[in-house]
């Protein structure tokens, strides 16, 4: 069964107004029991939030009523065994401590109170009907868990350690070390224990409650039934749990921070493990708080009740809402609801002695060493000591006898086993001692009798050195004539047929490749040059130099391709290619040898003895290239990850566009986002950005050259890639 979970909305305080009502009971059906809370979402008033549950308890519920609806169908099962656990939670002043402590007067008195109530009138029941035959023990545990830290509440104060009582695991439960427990005998025992214990709990005001409960409450009821020869167990667990608190709306001072740190925290781990366990993860992290760890939530066995204490004015509105969603979680948590089991006693010893073992226990052990005594032929004062039920095994060898020496010396060929000869010496004849193999032994030992032993004791067999090479030397030339056998010829010839059949297919992709990388190069080449030709037709001779030398980098060696750029630098004022090339040589060269200088300085500081715990050395840092002179920096060659391959031309207003721009221009000043979007490394979000971009910086305006379009925000290098992935 699932846990239960049931709601309850506590009324109006005193500075409360009803017009602050936000949340109220519904139900399902008409006729039906309320099930059904309802509140409004805060960042739409009209818009309602629904939240069912078990069942929902309204301002106008009394405790009595509250009690005899959830607890009392409890008790008959709490004492055949079912453990029972009810806690409270809620956000601080939704009136926990009302529910479970409750007033002073008869009618305001909580569920534990209550519960110990039930307890007792049960406990007579049972004894009265048992004839006096059964008897009920009440024992009572009453603790707190405050900064993390649980203290006993039957102790006072002045003898409470600072650190509090440990936690242990035992049987797979929680228990927390050196607790008191006290019997009960009457409700008057109780009421004096209650009492005395809740003046020691921490309680302090704050600014939403004048009694708010700084630490969790826990309640521990022990019900012992005994009866001739039986002992029935069960627990009853009341939880009061400390509400979470906004220190920006409790006002909170240091001390009541540090409570409320610790409170929220072990609201949060309890949050943490209630997810854990809906979402059926292996780890549930119950041991990051103390609190989680006592509470065991989907652990414990039995009955499992949470009452949910919402406040209905719109002040404690996203808390509400909160401990709304952590009552729908945990309705989905289940639970077992196992008796436990009764302990039966034993029945008493007749004798206090060690009782004799039964004869038939070591009967197998007896039978047997009559066995052995009667083969060994054991005299009569042997048999009349006492029978060994053991055997011990010592590694000493019994002494030679005369057969074990003629067994031996014997050297049988099939069928006998010959112990460990010494090492013979190298000129002395080998002499084959060894097992025969297993089938051998099995088909050819015969049996071994008087004669046969005395003929084999004569039987030896003799290997010379000589003869035991020529054995080896034939053994190694059958093994090579086998090897000889299974490699012919032909496969070979087929592997490197098929070898090079594979060859030539992957020269032809190779050469498939190359054409076209050429192919793309030469295109790139063709396109430099129409740039160069378009940029110098519209008198921009700097430009078409650069696409020029772009060009010459594809189709390296072209004579009319280098005597073009020649007569540009000379109109230019600008030095030959072929200085220009020594120039970059001649630095390339600058360069190589100080990075070389500077290597060899690097290596012979590494050689110097450093402190075992000295920082590694840094290489020094390469300076950066000189500027170029001013002469050759009036123009700069376009690079491809610095100039874009359209044409310079496309980029200014001097010269008309080529085709290919105009188009690329139409589209983009259509401000059509299906056709924008068509371009080449535009998308969806990017096209929309254009546009965007278009209505507010150009207004009704369009664009004249591809150097407007790319000085817009966020367009870039976009527009390079539109431009080359256009067809004409």
């Amino acid at each position: 069964m699932s846990v239960r979970v049931v709601a309850r909305i506590r009324p109006l305080l005193d500075k409360e107004s009803s017009s602050d009502i936000i949340v109220r009971a519904d139900r399902v059906a008409e006729g039906k029991s309320l099930t059904v809370v309802k509140i409004p979402n805060p960042k739409n008033e009209a818009e309602e939030f629904s939240f069912s549950f078990n069942s929902v308890y309204t301002d106008e519920t009394t405790q009595e009523e509250f009690f005899n609806a959830e607890v009392t169908p409890h008790i008959k099962p709490l004492f055949a065994g079912v453990n029972l656990t009810i806690f409270a939670y809620g956000a601080t002043g939704t009136g926990k401590t009302h529910t479970m402590r409750g007033g002073l007067r008869l009618a305001d008195r909580g569920i534990i109170p209550r519960l110990l109530s039930a307890v007792f009138r049960r406990a007579k029941k049972v004894t009265k009907d048992s004839a006096g035959k059964t008897t009920v023990r009440v024992a009572l545990s009453y603790y707190e868990i405050y900064n993390d830290r649980v203290y006993d509440l039957l102790t006072p104060p002045d003898k409470r350690t600072p650190a509090g009582l440990p936690l242990r695991e035992k049987d797979g439960k929680t228990v927390v070390v050196g607790l008191q427990e006290r019997e009960c005998a009457d409700l008057k025992d109780f009421e004096k224990l209650y009492i005395e214990a809740n003046q020691h709990r921490v309680t302090a005001a704050t600014k939403l409650n004048a009694h708010s409960s700084r630490s969790h409450a826990i309640i521990r009821v022990q019900i012992t039934q005994t009866t001739s020869d039986m002992v029935l167990e069960s627990v009853a667990s009341a939880i009061d749990l400390a509400g979470a608190e906004d220190n920006r709306r409790t006002e909170n001072d240091k001390t009541r921070m540090v409570e409320s740190a610790a409170i929220n925290k072990s609201l949060f781990v309890l949050s943490q493990c209630i997810d854990a366990i809906v979402k059926g993860e292996q780890r549930v992290p119950y041991r990051e708080s103390k609190m989680t760890r006592i509470l065991g939530l989907g652990q414990n066995q039995g009955v499992t009740v949470m009452i949910l204490n919402l406040a209905p004015v719109r002040k404690y509105h996203l808390d509400t809402l909160s401990s709304l969603n952590v009552g729908c979680r945990v309705k989905r948590i289940e639970v077992k609801e196992v008796k436990n089991e009764s302990v039966f006693k034993a029945p008493k010893e007749l004798t206090t002695g060690r009782q004799p073992l039964k004869p038939i226990m070591n009967a197998h052990n007896v039978a047997t060493r009559a066995m052995v005594g009667k083969e060994r032929g054991e005299t009569e004062k042997e048999k009349g000591k006492p029978e060994r039920l053991f055997n011990v095994y010592v590694d000493k060898k019994p002494a030679p006898t005369a057969t074990t020496t003629a067994r031996q010396n014997s050297t049988a060929v099939l069928g006998a086993r010959l112990p460990l000869a010494p090492k013979r010496p190298s000129d002395e004849p080998l002499t084959l001692s060894s097992h025969p193999i297993k089938f051998a032994r099995r088909a050819l030992a015969p049996k071994h009798t008087a004669s046969s032993r005395q003929h084999q004791q004569h039987i030896t067999v003799t290997v010379t050195p000589s003869e035991l090479e020529a054995l080896v030397e034939k053994k190694v030339a059958e093994v090579l004539a086998s090897r000889q056998l299974h490699s012919p010829l032909e496969t070979q010839a087929q592997l490197s047929e098929d070898v090079r059949r594979r060859l030539e297919v992957l020269e032809r992709k190779v050469e498939e490749e190359a054409a076209k990388k050429d192919g793309a190069e030469r295109a790139k080449g063709l396109r430099c040059l129409l740039n160069a030709k378009q940029a110098k037709e519209c008198g921009d001779e700097v430009t078409a130099l650069g696409w020029y030398e772009k060009a010459l980098a594809v189709f390296p060696g072209e004579g009319r391709l280098v005597g073009k750029i020649e007569r540009l630098r000379a109109k230019l004022g600008l030095p030959s290619l072929f200085e220009e090339e020594e120039r970059a040589a001649e630095r390339e060269k600058k360069l190589r040898r100080k990075k070389l200088e500077e290597e060899d300085e690097y290596q012979d500081w590494m050689d110097v003895d450093a402190p075992e715990n000295s920082i590694e050395p840094r290489k020094s840092r390469t300076q950066k290239a000189p500027s170029k002179n001013t002469e050759t920096s009036k123009f700069v060659v376009p690079d491809k990850e610095n100039q874009p391959w359209p044409l310079p031309s496309d980029y200014t207003t001097d010269c008309p566009p080529s085709p290919r721009t105009q188009q690329l221009l139409d589209i983009i000043n259509s401000r059509d986002v299906a056709r924008i979007k068509g371009l080449h490394g535009f998308g969806a979000k990017k096209a929309q950005d254009l546009v965007t971009a278009m209505n507010t910086y150009k207004g009704e305006e369009s664009v004249k050259s591809l150097e407007e379009v790319r000085k817009l925000p966020g367009v870039g290098r976009v527009v390079e890639r539109a431009y080359e992935g256009l067809a004409v």
